[in-house]
């Protein structure tokens, strides 16, 4: 997609503040000096079988873009693609009534959508929020220095990959799902009160993919310590096991030349950090001075975050990982 946008005619609109040039999670559109609305769309297949609960986390995954941004979602848009027959209309419904009941847990009203004919159930949002134009975060502004703090953690593809295999326990599920139906919004909601310079969510990329994203951005380096980075239970035991999603791979052939691993790093792990997340945490990049409050202040409201490393001046390869 990079490579085909790159080839689009240039926009020129003084009024975007953050557009598809950067890799950052949503648009952002001025409409006043003290005013902008943040834009984004995702949807995807069925990732568990129940569809109440595949609609929550299409919602909070969809969500998640406006929360990275700083910003506070608005309206939504619902996109479906489901087959054209007349049985099975209770999964639509059911699909439909859990992504409802999310986005009315974040304040942000469902006012439409479009559905098409589809052979494979699809299904997500297109969110409007709003955000102060001054108070944008974006994942091209960190600096060296600061910590890399992580609010949620890892392992749902990995996780997901055992479910469809058959080889998952009940806890690790129920983790899992509890993860990915959890809001970004307290933890963006905290962020706004520290000096957070840079922020992004971690959803497809994994996790070294958007600290990639991050650190071309912000022309700096990532330091970061696997040893601090807390895994959804059982995930490196299937991460072992081999229950990789085809997402992981094509992840670590794309990520993996900008990533120096040391030696003592196992390979369960190298996987869980590039493992695609659904509906993942948020990584900010924090100044020194304020990281520990942050995450004093996350972990007080129950949010499992984690201080996962630091930002260093430019090295090559760009993220190093001990």
């Amino acid at each position: 997609m990079d490579r085909v946008l790159a080839k689009l005619p240039k926009q020129s609109d003084a009024n975007v503040l953050v557009g598809f040039e950067t890799n950052d999670d949503a648009g952002v559109y001025q409409l006043a000096p003290d005013l902008a609305l943040v834009q984004t769309v995702d949807f995807f297949t069925p990732i568990v079988d129940d569809p109440y609960t595949f609609g929550q986390i299409a919602a909070a995954n969809a969500l998640s873009d406006v929360y990275a941004m700083g910003g506070r979602p608005l309206s939504a848009l619902s996109i479906v693609g489901f087959p054209n027959q007349e049985e099975g209309l209770e999964i639509l419904e059911m699909i439909l009534v859990g992504g409802q009941a999310k986005m009315q847990e974040a304040g942000c009203v469902v006012i439409g959508g479009h559905s098409i004919g589809d052979e494979e159930i699809k299904f997500g949002y297109a969110v409007t929020g709003l955000i102060h134009p001054r108070r944008i975060l974006t994942n091209r502004a960190a600096q060296v220095g600061d910590l890399l703090l992580l609010t949620k953690r890892l392992g749902t593809g990995i996780v997901g990959t055992a479910l469809k295999k058959g080889q998952a326990g009940q806890p690790a599920v129920d983790a899992a799902v509890e993860s990915m139906c959890t809001l970004n919004r307290a933890a963006s909601e905290a962020a706004l009160k520290f000096d957070v310079h840079s922020a992004t969510d971690i959803t497809g990329f994994g996790l070294l993919g958007h600290t990639r994203e991050m650190a071309l951005g912000s022309k700096v380096s990532l330091a970061i310590d696997s040893s601090q980075i807390e895994f959804l239970p059982e995930a490196e035991k299937y991460s072992r096991d081999g229950f990789l999603p085809g997402g992981l791979k094509r992840n670590r052939d794309f990520i993996g030349d900008c990533v120096a691993f040391a030696n003592g790093v196992a390979e369960e792990v190298r996987n869980l950090l590039f493992d695609p997340q659904t509906s993942g945490g948020l990584l900010l990049s924090v100044a020194p001075q304020d990281a520990s409050r942050l995450l004093e202040a996350l972990r007080a409201l129950a949010i499992p975050a984690q201080a996962i490393g630091k930002v260093i001046g430019k090295t090559h390869p760009l993220i190093e990982v001990s």
